[in-house]
């Protein structure tokens, strides 16, 4: 789920953070625990990001 939300996001024109600091092996900008994930993105795109990731994460767990 956090690869194809990564891509979406990049495809919607956001810049998931490539950087492998703290991220999950072989999924920069990545990082989880316990079942949860987290998509590191620029501050100044987060809010916008956070919205359209909940409308797609709604839409995966359907």
């Amino acid at each position: 789920m956090a690869r194809v939300l990564a891509t979406a996001l990049r495809a919607h024109g956001f810049h998931p953070l490539e950087d492998s600091d703290g991220g999950l092996p072989g999924m920069p900008g990545i990082s989880g625990a316990k079942g949860t994930f987290a998509i590191r993105v620029p501050e100044a795109e987060k809010a916008d990001a956070a919205l359209l990731a909940n409308v797609l994460i709604a839409e995966m767990r359907h």
